[in-house]
């Protein structure tokens, strides 16, 4: 029988949802951003992601280029890609992603948090609170 999974972590602008477990090869999450609050401007080292705005309006933006979110749009994002996502109204963001190794360098961010490593994932919420 399978057993459906999900964590929660909290952030600063909102939540992330993991939907697959730990053993995955794959990662699925779903990005709660609050209106007007964005993650960090920053690039993973190794990992490599696919975000798709599924509700609400958000801005990203990619190596300094800025752009609206078009929903249900697939945006790939490769290693050491600079991004970073802006709710302009609440939103849910789905990100599908290699696992998560490696690091990922906040080069801007808004909670004064710095690089993320594997070991920081390890931690609960991820070493934030």
């Amino acid at each position: 029988m399978m057993t459906p999974y999900s964590q929660k972590i909290e952030k600063p602008w909102g939540y992330e949802l993991i939907f697959t477990p730990p053993e995955s090869l794959v990662v699925g999450k779903i990005l709660h951003l609050k209106e007007g609050l964005r993650f960090s401007y920053q690039y993973h080292d190794q990992k490599q992601e696919t975000l798709c705005l599924l509700s609400g309006q958000a801005k990203m933006t990619i190596d300094d280029n800025e752009l609206e979110m078009a929903p249900l749009q697939g945006y790939f994002i490769k290693p050491m890609m600079k991004h970073r996502c802006q709710a302009i109204t609440d939103c849910d963001i789905l990100e599908s992603s290699t696992k998560e190794t490696g690091n990922t360098v906040r080069l801007q961010d808004d909670y004064s948090r710095g690089t993320e490593t594997e070991e920081m994932r390890q931690q609960p919420n991820r070493g934030w609170k």
